[in-house]
């Protein structure tokens, strides 16, 4: 009985195991990690829940959008997105094309949003093209 007791817990504990691992992999916060670390672009969305913001990855750089929620002429929809920088520093290096590559990809997913650029990234949108 005690052998049987003992098989059983080393099965669950097994099956713990195997369990915790696979929700590492799954992680989308180690997933945005690691397509920093690879300079490539990478978002974390849940386009069912409205209160949870978009993460993305773009250049190293990571930023941040906040999702607000409003009447169209059909339906309730993201109708603005407000999109910042966590760290300033990891800016350096990021042109106009690239928020514009940003915004294209952000209006693919929401077609009714409106992208507003919170400090210091609206200070490049401002600017004139000489």
């Amino acid at each position: 009985m005690i052998v049987l007791l003992f098989r059983l817990l080393i099965f669950i504990a097994l099956a713990l195991l195997v369990y915790t691992i696979v929700q590492y992999f799954r992680n989308p916060d180690r997933k945005l990690q690691l397509a920093k670390a690879a300079n490539t672009f990478y978002m974390v969305d849940d386009p069912g829940n409205s209160k949870k913001n978009i993460q993305f990855v773009y250049k190293s750089c990571l930023f941040e959008g906040e999702k607000y929620i409003d009447a169209t002429e059909e339906s309730f929809e993201v109708v603005d997105i407000h999109v910042f920088a966590h760290d300033t520093d990891e800016l350096e290096g990021i042109t106009r094309d690239d928020l514009y590559f940003i915004e294209k990809e952000l209006l693919i997913r929401y077609p009714h949003a409106a992208i507003t650029w919170k400090y210091p990234i609206n200070k490049l949108i401002l600017t004139t093209i000489d």
